[in-house]
């Protein structure tokens, strides 16, 4: 993503390796970046702070998808997002992939 010109920022590069899903949403939202990840957990996370009225980005993607995508695959869905004049819905911050 990065030699597509994507400023990225992985989790492992802030937080050590198994921090709690809440803390990269507080970081995200604090620092305003999109969170990506297609964990259960961190779906339930943004399910949560949604039902809270806390404001987020996250892209996700389910599991099952994520073993028949090819990066170039994922790389395109991403591209395409870029396309949109604005891709996040205010009232539903999650986009599925």
């Amino acid at each position: 993503m990065r030699q597509q010109g994507w400023d990225v920022v992985r989790a492992v590069d802030v937080f050590p390796q198994g921090t709690d899903d809440e803390a990269h949403f507080e970081y995200a939202t604090k620092v305003n970046r999109v969170l990506v990840s297609n964990d259960q957990p961190a779906l339930e996370v943004a399910n949560r702070w949604l039902s809270e009225g806390r404001r987020f980005r996250l892209i996700t993607w389910d599991r099952e998808h994520y073993q028949k995508m090819s990066i170039g695959d994922l790389l395109r869905k991403f591209e395409a997002l870029k396309e949109r004049d604005e891709p996040f819905d205010p009232d539903y911050p999650i986009i599925h992939l």
